[in-house]
């Protein structure tokens, strides 16, 4: 490859990884915002956490209060009976048994009638706490709605960023060879979007390790592509460019 062929590609090439390093990093920035939008939905879904706590407490605060009422249904019942049969007792012995029966019964009653209360007055506690965490979960879904929307929509930009991105780096392909070309995206592939690098100061732009005199020598010869010996990436000197 003649000397001025090789510095137009490689002038090429470095116009290409400009758009390649471009598309590397805004498609790794596409890889966290997915992440980012499940920690903001995790944050959410936590904090809804304790409103389904309150709903989950007032509805077993319901079915405590229904089994209670059951239960005085029951003993409104059991009263009944015992003093249907009161009439047909034939001996004070078993009257007053009866009596005493009795007794207790509506003591249980009176018991289980004053947990209803109770029971109405937690669930009132209780409604009064779910409407108020409902106002702040309503605030929250809306505070996650909108950060939600902003990562969407910077999702968007990027992704039709990459595209444009991608459309203009196709125009400049034709123009290389193809062997090049395949060993160039195979780098890219391998080094992290990065095949293209500058020596500055005798030191390769990719892996930051020293590069021989000798092989700077190399590189200004423009005879052929040079790569470092350590990462594999395809070096040039600034100055030689004109870049």
């Amino acid at each position: 490859m003649a000397g001025s062929n090789v510095v137009e590609t490689l002038r090429k090439l470095v116009g290409l990884q400009k758009f390649d390093n471009e598309i590397f990093m805004l498609n790794r920035e596409l890889e966290e915002k997915p992440v980012a939008l499940e920690t903001l939905k995790q944050e959410f879904e936590l904090k809804k956490s304790k409103l389904k706590d309150l709903e989950a407490r007032f509805k077993s605060v319901q079915v405590e209060r229904n089994t209670l009422e059951g239960d005085l249904a029951a003993k409104e019942e059991n009263i009944r009976k015992a003093e249907s049969q009161l009439a047909q007792l034939k001996t004070n012995k078993e009257y007053h048994a009866k009596i005493t029966e009795i007794e207790g019964l509506k003591a249980e009653k009176s018991m289980i009638e004053e947990k209803i209360l109770m029971s109405y007055d937690k669930a009132d506690e209780v409604r009064v706490q779910v409407e108020s965490e409902k106002k702040v979960v309503a605030e929250q879904e809306q505070d996650f709605q909108s950060k939600k929307k902003v990562l969407d929509d910077e999702i968007k930009g990027i992704q039709g960023r990459v595209g444009l991105l991608k459309a203009e780096r196709e125009k400049l392909l034709p123009d290389l060879d193809k062997a090049l070309l395949a060993r160039y995206e195979r780098i890219l592939h391998n080094r992290e979007g990065l095949a293209v690098v500058p020596v500055k100061n005798q030191v390769c732009g990719g892996c930051f390790m020293n590069i021989p005199a000798q092989v700077i020598n190399e590189i200004k010869k423009h005879e052929e592509m040079i790569s470092c010996e350590i990462c594999a990436r395809i070096l040039y000197l600034e100055e030689e460019l004109g870049l």
